[in-house]
């Protein structure tokens, strides 16, 4: 288990659950776009959100957007070790940096003085578009170990420094070199671990990436809280994040087993199991819900679920808690589980 710390009032590592992240693409300094991107956010169950702070003029907009949010708010710096330290004295709750990229020691240090004062922790970005050039000399590419390596280096640089309050993230636009990158960092670093496929792409195929990615190293026991990056409108990014961790029963919410339909199914399944979905989507109770389509697996998912309904002609059977209830209409199916996931 990695250590826990917290950003802001939010618990990350040590077995706290895992936290949805997203980052805003407004221009930081337009506070009203940005504020107005991130209670978007926030309605989409967003936890903990990140700005672009490129400039000055971003760093100092960073205290009037905190104040008017509700979550805590990440600052991601590059290059100019001074825009951190705008930062934290502006109230964030967070500096994203890369160590090897904001210049010598005595630049870090400072960081690393105004994050302890402020009780902030630091994020190490490590990421397979910006090694050092050291390690990308060595290493000749942006491989696994070359990305765990620039990893334990700067959480070492910062141990260095007296400084443990780190979170770590290690992407690659890959999926087989971020899975391989975070397990042998998980080797050495007991530090909490944010995850990440970079750059995944667009909705469809960016949302496969990241499935496989982060609900890989989930199932391995990595992992404490979780971007999705989409080439998409930032929402989008927390409600794909949303379905991994409930595809994992890792978060609030139904676990949703409904079957592909085949020749034998008699009802309008597709149907169905969406209005099921829509109807439920804001449920958190952690529930399992089954809508199949015929009598061969219908039943047995039915009866193994909190609730379900295996399909017959032109009517369903629901089931609650493994026991048959009673057979409804097609046209009345959806109604029925739904009142009965109410009571529950």
């Amino acid at each position: 288990m990695t250590k826990r710390i917290m950003v802001g009032n939010v618990p990350v590592g040590g077995g706290a659950p895992i936290s949805i992240q997203s980052m805003c693409n407004t221009k930081t300094d337009d506070i009203d776009a940005t504020v107005d991107q991130i209670l978007r956010l926030e309605a989409a169950g967003c936890e903990i959100v990140r700005v672009a702070v490129p400039d000055m003029a971003a760093a100092r907009a960073i205290d009037s957007i905190k104040s008017r949010i509700h979550i805590p708010l990440v600052a991601d710096i590059h290059f100019d070790h001074r825009l951190a330290l705008e930062c934290a004295a502006r109230g964030v709750d967070k500096i994203r940096i890369n160590p090897g990229n904001i210049g010598d020691q005595e630049k870090v240090r400072q960081v690393v003085a105004a994050c302890r004062e402020k009780n902030l922790p630091i994020r190490i970005g490590v990421n397979s578009g910006s090694l050092e050039r050291e390690v990308l000399e060595k290493h000749q590419r942006p491989t696994a170990e070359a990305l765990a390596e620039s990893a334990l280096l700067n959480v070492r640089l910062l141990e260095q420094l007296d400084f443990d309050n780190v979170v770590v993230a290690i992407k690659s636009s890959d999926v087989f070199t971020t899975v391989r990158a975070y397990r042998l960092a998980a080797e050495r670093l007991d530090c909490p671990f944010h995850l990440g496929v970079t750059e995944a792409g667009t909705p469809e195929m960016g949302m496969v990436k990241s499935a496989m990615g982060i609900g890989g190293l989930l199932c391995l026991g990595i992992g404490d809280t979780l971007r999705v990056s989409l080439t998409a409108d930032p929402v989008e990014e927390v409600h794909a994040a949303r379905d991994i961790l409930r595809g994992l029963g890792l978060s609030k919410g139904p676990r949703f087993v409904s079957c592909p339909t085949c020749g034998r199914c008699h009802v309008d399944l597709f149907r169905i199991a969406r209005e099921v979905e829509e109807q439920l989507k804001d449920c958190e109770k952690n529930i399992k819900i089954a809508v199949m389509g015929c009598a061969v697996n219908g039943p047995g998912e039915a009866r193994d679920a909190d609730i379900g309904l295996a399909g017959g002609k032109g009517e369903m059977l629901l089931f609650r808690k493994g026991e048959p209830l009673r057979k409804v209409p097609e046209a009345e199916a959806v109604a029925a589980l739904v009142a009965e996931v109410e009571g529950l």
